[in-house]
């Protein structure tokens, strides 16, 4: 049931500079007022007894505990003396008074371990202690049955959003000291995440290297998006008979991604037709033709928040026509080149090089350049590029575009290391307009999109089983 001005509450939650602060709403504040006022001292003695006494079950602490706490450690040792202070960030309006669907930030869920369980406008604090920190997680603990907060708070009240746990089934769940959130206070001296260059970067770049943690739950994160791509190709011929078959392609991935995960990791981009042209396209509301090809780039994310972010192309009818086929089977050899050269040791860059080095090859071979693929290759020409103008690679993680904030000598200049998890995701899009390339091409938008692990040797394709080939898709779709 969606809270309305007749049944939202006051809030009065502590925020910090780097929250969004709540601006409230008159009119919520008269209709709460109005319904503290109908609440009658016979219904409040009556609601106030009668409940069952709680026992406090003290849960285990979860197997990342230990993790969490090295990276707390870890950050710790970089920021001596200094006090952090780390949001989760607080609801997300959507409209009046309904909100999104919570998600905390990225940076506290993984130096705590708290992910889609996380409760809205939790801190973590490190306050110094010497050369290092005692670190506290303050939140709202649950508003008990000895307040009349559990039916009039719909923030924070049982009758409103179920159980919550305390501050001290919290601390042993993740292994943190535990306060409310009502004793902690802002200094000026704090460096807040997202307002501290040097604290974001730091937090950023410590999320290159995943440990086996992060990369079991992006495993799980892959299996689960395979099973979104099933489901799609399985209902193929129901899609392509409506008219917005793109919006049941999101549709059915999503019901995937909330039955396996915490939901998807990103908007689900299904492009049919000339859509696929449009790099972002998220509007989702065009008709899934025959003869037409579709880009699906989605992926689940698992309740501890980590991501897959995989693309496939397939024909709608089941078979590529010859123009589709050699696209498709060029922007694989791109993928698969750069795939080749992933090892401990190589520039993060020299990824997307590899693959542009295939694009360039294949359009000039097509008659599309105006130079050869040598000269396009050139940094002051690069007309290769008018075809595939994004990246070929991004970190991935906790966020579908992880580590953004790692400094740039980290990041694209880096030096590829065993635990990174990137994509390789290079494409072909040829607009409906361009008059740069044969008819033939029109219309025609590509792109195949795995997530790599790098291992001690070389590199693992965590998507691998999802069909790839142009063959393989064909007999993916057929079955």
């Amino acid at each position: 049931m969606a809270n309305n001005a007749d049944t939202s509450a006051e809030t009065t939650a502590p925020t910090t500079e780097s929250s969004e602060h709540t601006t409230q709403n008159p009119v919520q504040t008269e209709a709460t007022s109005n319904r503290a006022a109908a609440w009658s001292d016979g219904f409040r003695a009556f609601i106030g007894t009668g409940w069952a006494d709680r026992e406090e079950v003290l849960p285990p602490a979860r197997d990342i505990a230990p993790l969490t706490a090295a990276r707390r450690a870890a950050l710790s040792a970089q920021f001596p003396g200094k006090r952090l202070v780390l949001p989760a960030g607080p609801m997300k309006q959507r409209s009046n008074d309904t909100d999104y669907l919570y998600r905390a930030h990225s940076a506290f869920s993984y130096l705590t371990g708290w992910g889609s369980e996380t409760e809205p406008d939790s801190i973590l604090v490190f306050e110094p202690a010497g050369d290092a920190h005692e670190v506290t997680l303050h939140f709202r603990e649950r508003a008990g049955r000895d307040t009349d907060e559990f039916y009039t708070n719909a923030a924070i009240g049982e009758f409103w959003i179920g159980a919550r746990p305390s501050l001290a089934q919290v601390a042993a769940d993740l292994g943190i000291e535990t306060a409310h959130l009502d004793s902690f206070s802002a200094t000026s001296d704090d460096l807040v995440l997202d307002q501290d260059d040097a604290l974001t970067a730091a937090v950023s770049t410590m999320r290159l290297i995943k440990d086996e943690y992060e990369i079991a739950q992006m495993r799980l994160a892959v299996e689960a998006t395979a099973r979104g791509f099933d489901d799609i190709v399985a209902d193929l011929p129901r899609i392509a008979a409506h008219h917005r078959g793109e919006r049941l392609v999101e549709g059915i991935f999503y019901g995937r991604a909330r039955a396996d995960g915490n939901g998807v990791g990103y908007e689900t981009i299904a492009a049919s037709g000339p859509h696929a042209c449009i790099l972002h396209w998220t509007r989702n509301d065009g008709p899934v033709v025959p003869g037409d090809l579709i880009l699906i780039d989605a992926g689940v994310e698992v309740d501890s928040y980590y991501t897959a972010d995989i693309t496939r192309t397939l024909p709608v009818t089941g078979e590529f026509t010859e123009v589709q086929r050699r696209v498709y089977e060029a922007v694989r050899e791109a993928a698969d080149a750069a795939f080749a050269i992933v090892k401990p040791g190589i520039r993060f860059r020299e990824v997307h090089a590899t693959a542009m080095a295939v694009i360039a090859k294949k359009t000039a071979e097509w008659g599309l350049l105006p130079v050869t693929a040598e000269e396009a290759l050139e940094a002051d020409n690069q007309q290769h590029r008018r075809y595939m103008v994004h990246g070929t690679s991004h970190h991935l993680g906790i966020d579908v575009h992880d580590c953004a904030q790692a400094r740039r000598e980290m990041y694209y200049d880096g030096v590829v290391e065993p635990g990174m998890v990137f994509t390789i995701e290079p494409g072909l899009y040829f607009q409906p307009d361009d008059l740069t390339v044969p008819a033939e091409y029109r219309g025609i938008g590509v792109r195949i999109e795995d997530d790599i692990l790098v291992t001690e040797t070389g590199a693992e394709n965590l998507s691998a089983g999802i069909p790839r080939t142009a063959d393989e898709v064909e007999a993916w779709l057929k079955r």
